[in-house]
């Protein structure tokens, strides 16, 4: 092999890393997706789908870490959050159903938010691993929010918000 075919073929390496480097990157900071491994949020979300999940709603991250460079929106009471669970750093997507300062209480089955009946959602609560069994988790533990299913088993692509 000849000096200039061998910097070629470094040059050309070196431009798919930085191309592939960019591309994780934007993966790890914009933009991402999530496959739904149970049944836990049913009907919302079914074992399987596969979900959009913006990675900017609650700050701009460093690539690759944790480390926020802006704040974001807050997390609100109703949307559905990825997040590594504190029990066994599994990655999950819940929804969210209560924020710093609410009053949280399960009556009789239902579920009470500050005084009232939970009026959103519609999940298979009873079969989760959530903030029962783990506690709560802190809004810089969200990942991202999800905004939409685009896959669904049997129905192929697809667009449905959440």
């Amino acid at each position: 092999m000849n000096k200039e075919r061998l910097r070629r073929a470094v040059r050309e390496i070196r431009v798919i890393a930085i191309i592939l480097v960019g591309v994780l990157a934007a993966r790890s900071t914009l933009a991402d997706h999530y496959h739904v491994p149970s049944g836990s949020m049913e009907p919302t979300l079914i074992s399987g789908d596969r979900v959009f999940v913006d990675k900017l709603a609650h700050g701009l991250r460093v690539p690759f870490t944790n480390l926020r460079i802006t704040a974001g929106e807050a997390v609100q009471r109703g949307e559905v959050v990825i997040f590594d669970s504190p029990r066994d750093g599994k990655r999950l997507i819940k929804r969210i159903v209560a924020v710093g300062g609410d009053d949280v209480v399960i009556q009789n089955g239902h579920l009470l938010i500050n005084g009232k009946p939970m009026a959103i959602g519609g999940d298979h609560r009873g079969n989760s691993v959530d903030g029962r069994v783990f506690g709560l988790i802190d809004e810089n533990e969200v990942y991202g929010r999800a905004i939409a299913v685009y896959y669904r088993r049997g129905d192929g692509f697809t667009w449905r918000n959440l």
